[in-house]
C-alpha cells in the first residue's frame, strides 16, 4: 500500500486491470443476451465505475478517482478519433498544461491536503507559536487559507498557471493568505517558521538540502506522507484519517544553520 501511495499510477493501473477483469466476466455472462453494441456500452460504464471504486478503495486522492473514471471513455474516444474534429484534443492539451505543466519539471503531482491534516497543521503552528508558514506546492490553497490569521502570515507557492489563478482568487476573495506563482526551488525559506510540503518521494532529498541551507535554527520542515531518505525525523505524527497520513517533522538545528552559513561565506569569498 505504501508503494501505491508513493506512486499512484501503480494503483491506477491496478484499478483498470481489476475493472477489466470484471468487464470480461460480465460480458461472458451476457454474451448471448445482449447485442454487441449494448455489450460495448455496458462494458464501458462498468469499466469506468469499477475502476473508480477500486481507486477509492486503494486510498488514492480523489482526483485519481476521477482520472480512472474518465480514462475508459477517453480511450474509446481516442480510438475513434478519425470521426471527431481535432479541436477537442487541442482544448484538452491546453487544460492539462494549465493545471499540470509543473508536474514534469518539478516531479510533483497535484496532491490536496485533507481536512484532518489541515487541522493537525493548525495544531502544530499553535504549539510552536509559529508566525510565518509556507506551503510549497500549495495546490488550491486550502491549507494556506486555513492557517492564515491570528497573527500568522501564511503563504502558498504554486507554479501551475490555472491552479495558481484559482487559489489566488479564492485567497483574495476570502482575504486569507497569500498565493505566489513561483518555482519551489527558487523560493526563499530563510524567514519561515514552518515549511510544509506534500510533494512526492522524488524531490525530498533535494528539498531537505535546500531546507538545511536556508531555514533558520528552530524552524521546522513538515513533509506529508513522504520521508526524507536516510534522515531520521524529529517527530512523526500519525493521523487517524482514512489514508493513515503521516507527517514527518524535521527540525532545523544550529549546527545545520551554521554549516549553511559557512557554505554561503565560502561561496562569497
Amino acid at each position: 500500500m505504501r508503494a501505491i501511495r508513493s506512486y499512484p499510477i501503480i494503483g491506477a493501473v491496478i484499478a483498470q486491470v481489476a475493472a477489466g477483469v470484471t468487464v470480461i466476466a460480465i460480458s461472458a455472462g451476457l454474451a448471448g443476451v445482449l447485442d454487441a453494441q449494448s455489450l460495448f456500452w455496458l462494458g464501458l460504464v462498468v469499466q469506468s465505475v469499477a475502476a473508480a471504486l477500486v481507486t477509492r478503495l486503494l486510498g488514492l486522492p480523489v482526483w485519481w478517482v476521477w482520472i480512472c473514471l474518465c480514462f475508459p471513455a477517453a480511450l474509446a474516444l481516442a480510438l475513434n478519433a478519425g470521426e471527431l474534429p481535432a479541436w477537442p484534443f487541442g482544448v484538452g492539451f491546453v487544460v492539462l498544461y494549465l493545471f499540470f505543466s509543473n508536474t514534469a519539471r518539478e516531479r510533483v503531482p497535484l496532491y490536496l491536503t485533507n481536512r484532518l491534516t489541515t487541522e493537525a497543521l493548525l495544531s502544530l503552528v499553535h504549539q510552536r507559536g509559529a508566525r510565518r508558514f509556507i506551503d510549497l506546492g500549495s495546490g488550491l490553497g486550502g491549507v494556506v487559507r486555513a492557517l492564515d490569521g491570528e497573527g500568522r502570515h501564511a503563504t502558498g507557492v504554486e507554479s501551475a498557471p490555472m491552479v495558481w489563478l484559482v487559489s489566488a482568487l479564492l485567497s483574495k476573495i476570502q482575504r486569507r493568505g497569500e498565493i505566489v506563482r513561483q518555482d519551489i526551488w527558487s523560493t526563499d525559506l530563510s524567514g519561515e517558521d514552518i515549511v510544509y510540503a506534500f510533494l512526492s518521494p522524488e524531490p525530498m532529498p533535494q528539498l531537505f538540502e535546500k531546507a538545511r541551507r536556508e531555514m533558520k535554527p528552530g524552524s521546522l520542515l513538515v513533509s506529508n506522507s513522504f520521508a526524507v531518505p536516510g534522515v531520521e525525523a524529529s517527530e512523526i505524527w500519525e493521523l487517524a484519517d482514512r489514508r493513515k497520513t503521516r507527517l514527518y517533522l524535521y527540525e532545523m538545528h544550529q549546527a545545520e544553520a551554521a554549516s549553511a552559513g559557512d557554505g554561503a561565506a565560502a561561496k562569497a569569498s
